[in-house]
């Protein structure tokens, strides 16, 4: 499986694995099959239990493709509706444990799901075979879409435990020290601390040292001169983990 190395705001290089596009191709099918099911529902509802078929009598065909243009809406913005309140996901892409991101390792935005939602259009023509080829010649897999939006489908599928994650351990009387870490994100504090474990594992103090201080400089922070740059990382992760209620 091909790799993308996503470069954070530390300039640290943290390699992904990238969606197949078989893994793509399989979220796109069960998210197909979800709209699918809401037309057959929408049109049983709209004709059989409702009977407002009678709505259509009369009408000139462009009246009538409106009307089911209306009825048929959420089908429409299916994608970008859910990759904005999913985070990168659909149903589809849950279940097969892929994710939209942003390769700067930033969280893609709602901009970035819409200009994704807008290339779909182009993606999809002569029954998707545009963002297949798209997909199979570009470096990480991605489709005119996310080329457009600075974007990439990553796999989630890695065998995970809370060091992988952003949650943090943390005793039941943990007293915090560093309010000012509600400032940050989840993705902020992804890049922390998976940048923090990597460096401890090679006992990279550069890399731990140029952490530190950037995140002394975004959270205008000042220290205990006692208080090792170790110390403080550890701290500035348990309490983001205190105050955003990510405990295990």
């Amino acid at each position: 499986m091909s790799q993308i190395a996503i470069n954070t705001s530390q300039n640290v290089n943290i390699n992904f694995n990238v969606a197949s596009v078989g893994e793509r191709m399989l979220a796109f099918i069960i998210d197909l099959l979800i709209k699918i099911a809401y037309v057959i529902v929408i049109f049983y509802l709209f004709f059989n239990v409702l009977d407002l078929g009678y709505l259509l009598d009369g009408l000139d065909q462009w009246s009538q493709m409106a009307i089911y243009i209306a009825i048929t809406f959420p089908v429409y913005i299916y994608p970008l509706v859910l990759e904005s309140l999913m985070e990168g996901q659909t149903p589809g892409k849950r279940a097969l444990k892929i994710r939209v991101v942003k390769i700067d390792g930033y969280q893609a935005s709602f901009g970035d799901y819409m200009i994704r939602w807008v290339f779909r259009i182009i993606d999809t023509l002569f029954v998707g075979v545009i963002g297949i080829i798209s997909m199979v010649i570009s470096k990480n897999n991605q489709r005119l879409g996310d080329i457009a939006s600075g974007t990439a489908v990553i796999s989630l599928k890695n065998s995970i435990n809370i060091s992988h994650t952003i949650l943090e351990n943390i005793q039941e009387d943990y007293i915090p020290s560093f309010p000012q870490v509600i400032a940050l994100s989840d993705n902020d504090m992804r890049i922390i601390k998976d940048n923090y474990q990597k460096a401890l594992r090679i006992d990279d103090r550069h890399i731990i040292n140029k952490l530190s201080e950037k995140i002394k400089t975004i959270l205008k922070l000042e220290t205990d001169p006692k208080m090792t740059e170790r110390q403080f990382i550890g701290i500035i992760i348990k309490d983001y983990n205190y105050y955003t209620g990510k405990d295990s």
